[in-house]
């Protein structure tokens, strides 16, 4: 058993040899066009992932200004509802003629 697993693990290497052999023989660039390839869709990588983040964050932007225009208008409405409710108190508590 010791055997076999042994020549499986040789014939392996003898397949990941030529398997590398085949790649460098049949490259369609050199190593320098091909590592400006890379580097060029890195940039480009980079810029996208620059620009959406330039993106999300002016959503973000947007998202906080609405939520606090939401919250503002919130409070408006709460501040406007007690004044008159504590006006209304007011004018039937005089009315009646109790004082507070």
């Amino acid at each position: 058993m010791s055997d076999r697993d042994g020549s499986s693990f040789v014939w392996f290497l003898a397949g990941l040899g030529l398997g590398a052999l085949a790649g460098v023989l049949y490259a369609p660039r050199s190593g320098t066009e091909t590592r400006e390839q890379i580097r060029a869709k890195a940039e480009e990588g980079r810029e996208y992932m620059r620009q959406r983040a330039r993106e999300v964050k002016d959503q973000a932007s947007q998202w906080a200004d609405k939520g606090r225009e939401a919250v503002s208008s919130q409070k408006e409405q709460f501040r406007a509802a007690y004044e008159a409710g504590r006006q209304a108190y007011h004018e039937a508590t005089t009315e009646t003629g109790t004082t507070k």
